[in-house]
């Protein structure tokens, strides 16, 4: 993966735009962590190949990141976004990495399911 670009994931953002297509989205903030220490409070969501067709996505911000992609009937919205890569997919992978480097946030669109 590679600093953010924004014209290189807007362009894909655009490209994915008014068609189906999948969507992972993960947060954690140290899932594990608890198991060290028991005062942490850890908290994460996950979803792993959501089918939606969106109308427009943006990416915004100065670093981090934030990446929004509109629905007919609402948002996906992914916030501290660092990294991203297209790979030999042609996948858009979305990364926010924390000051330790630990992933925080995964945004990543395909046209073809993720593998489970």
């Amino acid at each position: 993966m590679e600093p953010i670009n924004m014209s290189k994931v807007q362009e894909k953002i655009n490209e994915f735009a008014n068609q189906e297509v999948y969507i992972h989205l993960e947060t954690t903030n140290g899932a594990y962590a608890s198991h060290f220490n028991e005062s942490f409070f850890s908290a994460g969501a996950y979803i792993r190949n959501a089918k939606v067709k969106y109308e427009h996505g943006k990416i915004t911000g100065d670093g981090p990141f934030r990446v929004g992609i509109k629905m007919e009937i609402g948002w996906i919205y992914a916030e501290g976004i660092t990294h991203f890569e297209v790979d030999e997919q042609n996948r858009l992978l979305l990364a926010g990495h924390g000051y330790d480097g630990k992933l925080a946030v995964a945004l990543e669109i395909s046209k073809n399911p993720f593998e489970i």
